[in-house]
C-alpha cells in the first residue's frame, strides 16, 4: 500500500526543516566572516556574496525550499507550513554549538512544545482537494477575498520598505521579518500554483501553454528574491536565535491566512478538527517563544576607552576618559 498525499508532503516538510534549519547558521557564520572583511549586508553591502559558508548555506537553504516546494503539492499549507517549527529546533541546536548561542533548560521545553503542536496538526490535517488545471488555480486566485488580501499584503510591504526601513530597519526585527513574511504567503500560494501545474505536466496534462503558470512562476520569482534580500539583512543585524522563531511565527501565521483563503483548505472540515488545527498551532506558536525568550542573547560590542590629553595620549591615572558605547554617546 503506497503513502497517501499528506504522508509524501509530512516527509517532505521534515526534510525540509532539518535543511532550512541548518541553512540559517551557515548563512549566519557567512555573514560574520563576510562583514569582518567588508561591508555588513545589513547596512546594504554585499561581499557575502564572495563568502563560502554563505553559498554553502544558500544551497542548503535551496535544497531545503526544493523538498518544501515539493511537499505543497502533496499536503495542505495547513499541515505543510507550521512543519516549519522543526527547522526552529534545529537551527537553535546548531546554534547552541556553532555560533556558541546558548539554549537554556526551558528552551528544551520550547522544543518539546514545538513537537507537540506538530503533532497534533499532523493528526487533524485535512485531505486536500488538487485543482484539475492551473485555470482552476487561476480562478481561486482572482475571487474577491484572496484579491483583497493581496492587495493589502503590497500596501502594507510598500510601506515598510519605503517609510518604516529607512528609520527602524536596524533596530526594530519587525521590519526586515514583515517584508520576507508577506511576501512569502503570495510565494507559497504562487509556488503551490507552479507545483501542480508541474505535477499536472508530468501526468499528461500540459499546463506550461497557459499563461497563468508563466504569471505564478513570476511572482515567485519576484517575491523570493525580496524574501532573501531583507532575510540576509535580518540575519546580519539580530541574533540568529531571534530571527529564526520570529520569522517562523509571521511567515506561518500569514501563510496559513493566504492558504485558507486561496484554496479554502478548511472548506469540508468540521468545527472540532479545525479547533483542533488552531489549538496546535497556537501550541506550536507557544514553543517558539519560549525558545526565543530563553535563548542568550549577542554580547553587546566591546566597549572602547581613549585616554586624551591635549596632543598627547597618557595614563589614565593622569587624564579624562572619554568612553565610546554602541548607543553613540558619550559618557566623560
Amino acid at each position: 500500500m503506497g503513502l497517501s498525499d499528506n504522508s509524501k508532503g509530512l516527509i517532505l516538510a521534515m526534510a525540509s526543516s532539518a535543511f532550512i534549519g541548518s541553512s540559517f547558521i551557515l548563512k549566519k557564520k557567512g555573514l560574520k566572516r563576510a562583514g569582518a572583511s567588508g561591508t555588513r549586508a545589513g547596512v546594504g553591502g554585499y561581499t557575502y556574496l564572495l563568502e563560502p559558508l554563505w553559498w554553502a548555506g544558500m544551497i542548503t537553504m535551496i535544497v531545503g525550499e526544493v523538498a518544501n516546494f515539493v511537499a505543497y503539492v502533496y499536503a495542505p499549507a495547513v499541515l505543510v507550513t507550521p512543519l516549519g517549527a522543526l527547522s526552529i529546533i534545529v537551527s537553535a541546536c546548531l546554534a547552541h554549538f556553532m555560533l556558541k548561542e546558548r539554549i537554556q533548560k526551558m528552551g528544551i521545553v520550547g522544543c518539546i512544545t514545538c513537537i507537540a503542536g506538530s503533532v497534533v496538526i499532523v493528526i487533524h490535517a485535512p485531505q486536500e482537494h488538487t485543482p484539475s488545471s492551473v485555470q482552476e488555480i487561476w480562478t481561486l486566485a482572482t475571487q474577491p477575498a484572496f484579491l483583497i488580501y493581496v492587495a493589502a499584503t503590497l500596501s502594507i510591504v510598500l510601506a515598510l520598505i519605503l517609510h518604516f526601513e529607512p528609520r527602524y530597519g536596524q533596530t526594530n526585527i519587525l521590519v526586515y521579518l514583515g517584508i520576507c513574511s508577506l511576501m512569502g504567503s503570495l510565494t507559497v500560494v504562487s509556488i503551490k500554483a507552479i507545483g501542480i501545474a508541474i505535477k499536472l505536466t508530468l501526468d499528461g496534462i500540459n499546463q506550461m501553454a497557459y499563461p497563468q503558470t508563466w504569471f505564478f512562476l513570476t511572482v515567485a520569482a519576484i517575491c523570493v528574491i525580496t524574501q532573501l534580500n531583507y532575510l540576509n539583512k535580518a540575519l546580519d543585524t539580530f541574533n540568529a536565535a531571534i530571527v529564526s522563531p520570529v520569522y517562523y511565527v509571521m511567515f506561518t501565521t500569514l501563510t496559513i491566512i493566504a492558504s485558507v483563503i486561496m484554496f479554502k483548505d478548511w472548506s469540508g472540515q468540521n468545527v472540532s478538527s479545525i479547533a483542533s488545527e488552531i489549538c496546535g498551532f497556537i501550541t506550536v506558536l507557544s514553543g517558539t517563544i519560549i525558545l526565543h525568550a530563553t535563548r542568550e542573547q549577542e554580547p553587546p560590542p566591546p566597549v572602547v576607552t581613549w585616554y586624551v590629553s591635549g596632543d598627547s595620549m597618557k595614563s589614565p591615572e593622569d587624564e579624562h576618559l572619554i568612553t565610546l558605547r554602541s548607543s553613540e554617546y558619550y559618557e566623560p
